[in-house]
């Protein structure tokens, strides 16, 4: 397939067609529904949290800057950037983990993973047409999402999907703008709701030799770390230079042109949007410290120890009596693999809508 080729006609208008995905997703019920999902820190607890959707639109506006500096399809990596979470679970990633362990137990070794469900919810959950299920999004829109930026082989795909997407292949570049965008999106978003609510400080923080440099840079331009706009200088100027560096290593790869690189590129060759090897380590690094200083802090894993225990009683309610599920979904339950069905009923909750319903399901009468 070409990358702007659909599975089922659609009439074109003025809009490119990454254009019209972009739209088709940012009006699709499961775009609304990011606003109350998780992304590290659980939102009702305060309103500066990151959610998904902002998160997601985060991603998108740093895959736009990317995308356009290294001449490429802007339009294309902001519909990937804005689909890449849809199939996110409640509760971050414990949500998804908790879904894919319940599943593998009892059900099937096949699980749960977020990247096939976006894939899922983009083609067949959403609901939009009579004709078809899915958003009908383009080749290249599907194939990033499936994918984000590496080789997709997994053993739930059937062979169809290896036949149209060839899963030994790197996605577009876009796609691999994406991925990266996403990083940089997460970590510096972190960092910054982590100091803001006093889960993790710059002390901690200075153990990556990047914060050190970051916050040197930051001082230099006459930011007192004792003052809250240090903060908001340190952000700007570490997301400046993941970005910075990213665009001047990647041009150095590019030497080719701009082009969109849709399941062209073996595993492997090197991806060519990547950074230098040395910023590399120094994100690495610094995601190990933050992995074990801030997402390991007890009172985000006390959050996400309830969320666990809010998926597995939702799971199991669900699959013991589906007739508890809207309609829609009982009637699917019917037809098609019970567990799944509540798989990808619970997946599209909001975290407040599982809380919810757990609360009406065990809670006292």
């Amino acid at each position: 397939m070409k990358c702007t080729d659909r599975f089922y006609p659609s009439v074109e208008d003025f809009r490119s067609p990454f254009h019209r995905d972009r739209d088709r997703i940012i009006h699709s019920s499961s775009f609304r529904r990011l606003e109350y999902k998780t992304q590290v820190f659980i939102n009702y607890v305060g309103d500066y949290f990151r959610t998904r959707l902002t998160h997601s639109l985060e991603v998108a506006q740093v895959s736009r800057t990317i995308a356009a500096a290294l001449g490429l399809s802007e339009a294309l990596s902001e519909a990937i950037a804005l689909a890449h979470d849809l199939g996110h679970t409640p509760f971050g990633h414990v949500g998804g983990e908790e879904l894919d362990r319940l599943i593998k137990d009892g059900y099937s070794q096949n699980g749960f993973e977020h990247n096939f469900q976006s894939f899922r919810v983009v083609t067949k959950l959403e609901k939009r047409y009579k004709e078809f299920d899915g958003l009908n999004l383009t080749f290249a829109t599907l194939e990033g999402v499936l994918k984000h930026s590496y080789p997709y082989k997994k053993p739930f795909l059937t062979p169809w999907y290896d036949e149209v997407f060839k899963l030994d292949y790197h996605p577009s570049l876009e796609a691999m703008v994406v991925d990266k965008a996403d990083e940089i999106a997460y970590i510096s978003a972190d960092i910054d709701d982590g100091i803001k609510y006093g889960l993790i400080d710059f002390e901690i923080l200075r153990q990556s030799t990047l914060v050190q440099e970051v916050m040197e840079r930051t001082k230099e331009e006459g930011y007192d770390p004792e003052e809250k706009l240090f903060r908001h200088r340190f952000t700007s100027l570490l997301i400046a230079k993941m970005v910075t560096s990213l665009i001047q290593n990647s041009k150095n790869s590019l030497l080719s042109g701009p082009k969109l690189l849709c399941a062209t590129l073996v595993a492997s060759e090197p991806l060519p949007v990547s950074y230098p090897p040395k910023l590399a380590g120094q994100i690495s690094e610094l995601k190990g410290i933050l992995f074990q200083n801030l997402y390991h802090h007890p009172q985000i894993l006390r959050k996400m120890y309830a969320g666990k225990q809010c998926i597995q009683g939702l799971f199991k309610a669900l699959v013991e009596e589906p007739k508890l599920m809207p309609q829609e979904y009982f009637y699917k339950s019917q037809r098609q693999k019970s567990y799944r069905v509540v798989a990808d009923f619970i997946a599209g909750m909001s975290d407040r809508y599982a809380m919810k319903l757990y609360q009406e399901l065990y809670g006292m009468m």
